[in-house]
Order: C-alpha cells, then sequence, then structure tokens
C-alpha cells in the first residue's frame, strides 16, 4: 500500500470534488495546482501550491501551456528508487503521488459550434500529458482521468486512510488510457473526413454478460443502458437478449409514434406485430400472427402497457418486455415471475453506421433510415389501391425492413399475418 501525501489537481469541471478536498484538508495533503482550479480550490478551503512556484514559469500563451515542465512531469514520472529519488532531490523537485484530472469538452464543443478556432482550443495537450504520464507510473501514483471517477477515488481513500494498492492504482491507469483513447478519437474523428466511420462508443465502463451466444463464450457490452431503458425486473441480460432487443428497438422505433403497436420477435424476426386503437388490441393481433413463435421471444410496445394487457400477455413464457410505461398493477402483476426481464424505454438510441466483424476486419454502411410515406408512392397500375391498401403496403414496408435478406411480409389491416 501507498500513502498519497501530495496531489496535482487541474481539471475543467469542478463539482463533486468536494469530498476530495474536505479529505485532503483532514489529511494535511501537499496540493498543487493550476489557474482556475487553484482558485477553486483556495474558495473551498484548501491552500494549494501554484504549479508556477514549482516551475519558476507563469502560464503562458492564452493559457496552452501551464504544466508542460520537467518540475512538473519529473514529480509525477519519477520512480520511487534511489537513483530517480537522488535526482528529484538534486533538482529540488516535488514527488507528486496522485494526479486528478478533467479535460476540457471537446466533444461537447464540436456539438454545440462549428467555430473552429473554438473547437481548437478545446484539445486538451496538459490535461492528456498529465493523464499518460500518471498512467504510465501507475506503481507510484494514482491517475484520476475525469469527474467519473471523483467519487472512486473519495471511497478508497476514505476508507484507506489515504492509501492505495497496486491493483487500484493499476485500474486507475486502465481508466486513465481509456479516457486517452476516447477522447483522442474524438478529436480524430471532427479531423477526418466526416462521412468517414469510426469506432467511438465509450469503452471505459464495459458489462460483463451472462455469457455469449453460447454458454460456454464470454460475452460484453460496451455502452450504457441506463441511457436507453430504465430495466424493471428481471435476471441479468445475455449476449443474446440484448441481440434480440437491438431487433426489436429498431422494428419498434419505425412505429414509435403510430397508433398502440405491439410487436413479437423471436431470433431477431418479428414473427407478429399489429397496430390498433389499443394496446390490448394490438396485443391480440399481433399474437395471433404466430402463436406458436411467439414462446420465449421479445414483446415490444410502443405504449403503456395497462393491466388488461399485462393479463393476456402474462399467459405465455417470454423473455423479455419493452415498453415505454407500465400501470402500476400491471407492473406488479408482470414482476411476480423475477426472471422476467422487464425494460422500460427511455429514448430510441439513433443509429448512424453499422460495423460488422469480417474476416480479418470491419466492414460497415450507413444505417437505414429511410421510412417511406405516402407521398412517395406512384401507381403504375391501371387499378389503384384504396387507402386502406397503401396504409397496409406502408406498414408492411416498414415490417420488411427489419426482417433478414429477401423478405417478404403479407400483411392486412395492420396485421402481420406472415413473413418469410
Amino acid at each position: 500500500m501507498k500513502k498519497i501525501n501530495s496531489v496535482l489537481i487541474s481539471v475543467y469541471h469542478k463539482s463533486n470534488l468536494e469530498n476530495l478536498i474536505l479529505l485532503f484538508k483532514s489529511h494535511n495533503t501537499t496540493v498543487y495546482s493550476t489557474g482556475g482550479t487553484w482558485k477553486f480550490l483556495k474558495d473551498n478551503g484548501l491552500d494549494p501550491i501554484k504549479v508556477e512556484d514549482v516551475t519558476g514559469y507563469p502560464s503562458i500563451l492564452d493559457g496552452r501551456v501551464k504544466t508542460l515542465h520537467p518540475g512538473v512531469f519529473g514529480g509525477i514520472l519519477a520512480r520511487r528508487e534511489e537513483s530517480h529519488l537522488e535526482q528529484m532531490k538534486e533538482l529540488d523537485l516535488p514527488l507528486i503521488d496522485m494526479v486528478i484530472v478533467d479535460l476540457y469538452p471537446f466533444e461537447e464543443t464540436v456539438e454545440k459550434t462549428k467555430d473552429e478556432s473554438e473547437i481548437i482550443e478545446k484539445i486538451d495537450i496538459g490535461g492528456i500529458s498529465l493523464i499518460r504520464a500518471a498512467a504510465k507510473n501507475f506503481k507510484d501514483v494514482v491517475i484520476v482521468p475525469s469527474q467519473n471517477y471523483y467519487s472512486t477515488a473519495y471511497e478508497i481513500l476514505a476508507s484507506q486512510e489515504m492509501q492505495t494498492s497496486i491493483e487500484q492504482r493499476k485500474r486507475f491507469a486502465q481508466y486513465a488510457f481509456a479516457t486517452s483513447m476516447h477522447y483522442d478519437t474524438a478529436i480524430y474523428k471532427y479531423f477526418a473526413n466526416e462521412d468517414f466511420p469510426v469506432i467511438t462508443k465509450n469503452i471505459q465502463n464495459p458489462v460483463h454478460l451472462r455469457y455469449g451466444e453460447n454458454p460456454h463464450q464470454k460475452g460484453t457490452f460496451f455502452g450504457d443502458l441506463a441511457d436507453v431503458f430504465d430495466k424493471l425486473n428481471g435476471k441479468e441480460l445475455s449476449y443474446n437478449n440484448l441481440v434480440d432487443i437491438d431487433a426489436a428497438m429498431n422494428v419498434m422505433a419505425e412505429f414509435q409514434d403510430d397508433n398502440p403497436t405491439f410487436a413479437i420477435l423471436k431470433h431477431t424476426n418479428t414473427c407478429g406485430i399489429a397496430t390498433r386503437n389499443n394496446i390490448s388490441d394490438a396485443w391480440d393481433k399481433a399474437l395471433e400472427g404466430d402463436p406458436v413463435s411467439a414462446f420465449g421471444g421479445v414483446l415490444i410496445a410502443n405504449s403503456k402497457i395497462d393491466l388488461q394487457t399485462a393479463e393476456k400477455i402474462d399467459k405465455i413464457f417470454y423473455e423479455v418486455l419493452i415498453a415505454p410505461g407500465f400501470d402500476d398493477d400491471a407492473l406488479e402483476l408482470l414482476k411476480k415471475k423475477k426472471k422476467r426481464i422487464i425494460l422500460k424505454i427511455k429514448e430510441y438510441p439513433q443509429q448512424e453506421i453499422i460495423f460488422k466483424k469480417t474476416l480479418n476486419g470491419l466492414i460497415s454502411q450507413d444505417a437505414d433510415t429511410v421510412t417511406e410515406t405516402g407521398s412517395d408512392l406512384k401507381t403504375v397500375t391501371k387499378i389503384s389501391p384504396s387507402e386502406n391498401e397503401i396504409e397496409d403496403l406502408l406498414f408492411a414496408n416498414k415490417v420488411v425492413k427489419h426482417l433478414k435478406s429477401n423478405a417478404i411480409a403479407f400483411v392486412k389491416d395492420k396485421q402481420l399475418l406472415g413473413m418469410g
């Protein structure tokens, strides 16, 4: 275990630092800081040392250069061994045991402005260098690479008398390089042709699934399901669950603004779907399409589930139920089966690029976001379709779009009768 005696803090987001500040104050930790962070710490009761007092140089070039100096990086990168410690003593440079950084908000800036000069100024140089240096020297230094880890660092230090284990420091180094990779990828994406697909999914907190496609395979999800769902009930999600749930969400996204619609999917294919004036009738007609394949499937609705509907769907076995809401009495009934997965939709994810592992690389394509409307149709036959037939054509087109390969969907009165 190594004790934290000194810390360098240079952060953009300063909220939620209060607990760490109190901890450092109570343990008389030596704190070094820069610019706005120094003022924030001072205002919150600490007596931090300015980095300029260590380097002997002021912040220059409109703040572009503050920490890039041997006086700072020596204290971070020095191994706690005799030869390095002697050099630090000769140069009268302080050791730094912990580094807390939160980078300039590059991605947020790109989203809110087209002003390139403003965007470029949000490319963090000193911060990313501090992160990499501290992570490299994880055997002796703790790196807290973003605001996402303030609370984690506090919990460890508070419970361990300001000490950390080598395993904990190595884990923080992992967080650091994940943060660095995500940040640099976002910058690369900005400079690359905007039509060039780049994988930018945040992988800092991968979720280990129950298993992969088969029980002997490991499965991991990279993303944040909490942005998409509230999980109200059930066992942990498996790889296959997520594949089916993704397919179900893609289908229902086509109908999210339509009248009450219910869909049943099995192995990513829609085996039943219908639109009616209420969700209970929509369920009846969706199930009628293929009651056999519905067994063990994924159910999804675009409207709140009421008790009447819940009583009906409770009669069959299914893996997952997804809806934008549930009446209290309906949810109480559905939750009686503890393993049944129930998800409340928060938003439909917007897919822009679809990737697929192929051979020794990846292939990608734009997501199919085109949904035809009546104005896109052109009658080329002698007999014009009726208004109801046009509505069925548009309904069928949404359904067949999410079936596999050269698919066929038979639809009548906004009900899937069969597919293949």
